[in-house]
C-alpha cells in the first residue's frame, strides 16, 4: 500500500493548481440559502468527469419534514439540490461517507471586506473569500482524494460515498435528507475547518427564545412601571451562572484548550416600543451548547428548571415567569471513542504525512456529524483543512498547503480503510 499511497500524493501534489482552480470556481458561486444550485452544477460537473454514481435530488416529502430531528425555516427546498456521487468497490471492504456542505453564511458589510466576498483572489498561498475555509476548501480535498485514487488506478474494496448537501448552516436538513434516502456507511469524514486537527467528539447546540416580562408606564413617571430592559439584565445574570455551573461540570481532556466547552450565548435582544415609555416586554435570543454525553432533552429540562429558579431571587419572576421557545436552527452532540479505528488510522495516516503526532480535540461547535452518527448511527470524525477563526468572518481565507495535506490525509485513510484489492 506504501507505494500506492506515495502515487496517489504525488497525483494530488502535481494537480493542486487543479484543486485551486476549482476551488475558486465553487467560492465564486454565492451558495447562500436558496441559492446553492450555481455551486452544486460546478460539483456536478465534477462528479460527472470523475465517472461516480450519482445521485441529484431536492430533499423534501413526508418522512423529512416529520422526523424529529428536522429543523428548517424553508417551506421548500426547490432549486437547492442535494448531490451523492459514489466511487464503487470492488467488494469486501469497509466503506465511507465524506460529508460536506455548499451552503455558506451570507458575506455581511463588504466593507469590511479587503477585496469581492466572492472573488477567489489568491494570495501569499491562500484562497480569500466567502466559504473559502467553511468548507468549499474541505470539500475540495475531498475531491482531490477521490480524483487522486481514480487516475492511480487503486482498486478501493469498499465504497466512496461523497456528499455535497445543503443546509448544514441552518441545522442539518441536507445530511438528514441523504440518510433518510437510505445512505450509511461504516465510518463517515466531515472536513470542516479543523486546521488539521481531528476532533472525535464535538458539542452540539440549539436556538432559544425568551420574553421577559415588565410593565408600562410613562418614561416621566418610570417608577410606576417595571422595566423589561432592566430585568432583561438579571436573566442575562443567571443564564450566565447556568452556564458556568454547566461547564465546572466537564472533565474531559478534550477540551482543555477550550476555554468555555458549552457557552451559551446571548445573540440577538429586542424590545420595548417608545422612548418615552417604560419597556414592558423584551425578547432574548441565543444559543445553547450540548456536551457530547448529553441528549437536546436533558438540556432543555435543565435550562427550563434553572430559568424557574429566577423567582427565588426577584419575586417578580414567580408572577411574571420568563416564558422559554426553542426555535429554529438545532445541532446534535457527537461522542466517538478515541480507540475507534477511524481515529487511530486518520491518526496514523496524518503521522505519515506531517511527520507529527496530530491534535486530537472535541469540536467547540456543532456539524452534521451530529446526525450522521446519532440518526444514521455512523461513526463520525471531523477533520479538514481551514480555521474556525476566520469562518463567517470578513476576509475568510483557506491556506491553500494545509488543502492539499487534507487531501493526502484523506487518501491515505480511504486505501487503509476501504482497502484495496490485492493484484
Amino acid at each position: 500500500m506504501k507505494e500506492q499511497k506515495q502515487k496517489a500524493w504525488d497525483w494530488i501534489e502535481s494537480n493542486k493548481q487543479n484543486g485551486v482552480q476549482l476551488l475558486q470556481k465553487l467560492v465564486q458561486e454565492k451558495s447562500v440559502q436558496h441559492e446553492e444550485a450555481p455551486a452544486q452544477a460546478i460539483i456536478l460537473e465534477k462528479c460527472r468527469q470523475l465517472q461516480l454514481e450519482i445521485d441529484l435530488w431536492e430533499p423534501g416529502g413526508i418522512s423529512l419534514r416529520t422526523h424529529p430531528e428536522f429543523v428548517s425555516t424553508r417551506p421548500h427546498f426547490q432549486d437547492s439540490p442535494n448531490i451523492v456521487a459514489i466511487l464503487k468497490g470492488t467488494g469486501k471492504g469497509r466503506s465511507v461517507i465524506l460529508n460536506g456542505h455548499i451552503d455558506v453564511v451570507p458575506e455581511g458589510e463588504q466593507s469590511q471586506w479587503h477585496d469581492d466576498p466572492y472573488s477567489a483572489k489568491v494570495n501569499n498561498g491562500r484562497v480569500y473569500g466567502r466559504g473559502s475555509t467553511d468548507m468549499k476548501g474541505g470539500n475540495v480535498s475531498l475531491l482531490l482524494a477521490i480524483e487522486a485514487i481514480k487516475e492511480s488506478k487503486i482498486p478501493l474494496k469498499g465504497d466512496v460515498i461523497f456528499q455535497s448537501v445543503i443546509e448544514e448552516e441552518s441545522g442539518g436538513a441536507g445530511t438528514l435528507a441523504a440518510i433518510l434516502r437510505g445512505y450509511k456507511a461504516d465510518a463517515a469524514i466531515i472536513p470542516e475547518p479543523t486546521n488539521l486537527k481531528i476532533f472525535a467528539k464535538q458539542q452540539g447546540s440549539m436556538w432559544f427564545r425568551l420574553k421577559v416580562k415588565g410593565r408600562s408606564a410613562h418614561g416621566g413617571t418610570r417608577y410606576e412601571g417595571v422595566s423589561a430592559i432592566e430585568k432583561s439584565y438579571s436573566v442575562i445574570e443567571h443564564i450566565k451562572e447556568l452556564e458556568t455551573n454547566r461547564n465546572q461540570r466537564i472533565t474531559d481532556t478534550l477540551y482543555k484548550n477550550i476555554p468555555i466547552p458549552i457557552p451559551i450565548n446571548i445573540g440577538k435582544i429586542s424590545g420595548g416600543t417608545w422612548p418615552s415609555s417604560v419597556a414592558d416586554t423584551v425578547v432574548l435570543e441565543g444559543r445553547c451548547g450540548i456536551a457530547p454525553d448529553e441528549t437536546v432533552e436533558t438540556v432543555k429540562v435543565e435550562f427550563s428548571n434553572y430559568l424557574d429558579t429566577l423567582k427565588e431571587k426577584d419575586i417578580w419572576f414567580g408572577e411574571h415567569p420568563v416564558e422559554i421557545e426553542w426555535f429554529g436552527a438545532r445541532w446534535l452532540p457527537n461522542d466517538l471513542s478515541l480507540q475507534h479505528d477511524i481515529i487511530q488510522i486518520l491518526s496514523n495516516e496524518y503521522k505519515l504525512i506531517k511527520s507529527e503526532d496530530p491534535t486530537i480535540e472535541a469540536s467547540p461547535w456543532g456539524t452534521d456529524g451530529g446526525l450522521l452518527a446519532t440518526v444514521g448511527n455512523i461513526p463520525t470524525v471531523v477533520f479538514g483543512p481551514g480555521t474556525t477563526e476566520v469562518a463567517h468572518f470578513p476576509n475568510e481565507y483557506i491556506e491553500i498547503d494545509k488543502m492539499i495535506d487534507s487531501a493526502k490525509i484523506i487518501v491515505s485513510f480511504l486505501i487503509e480503510w476501504c482497502g484495496v484489492l490485492e493484484e
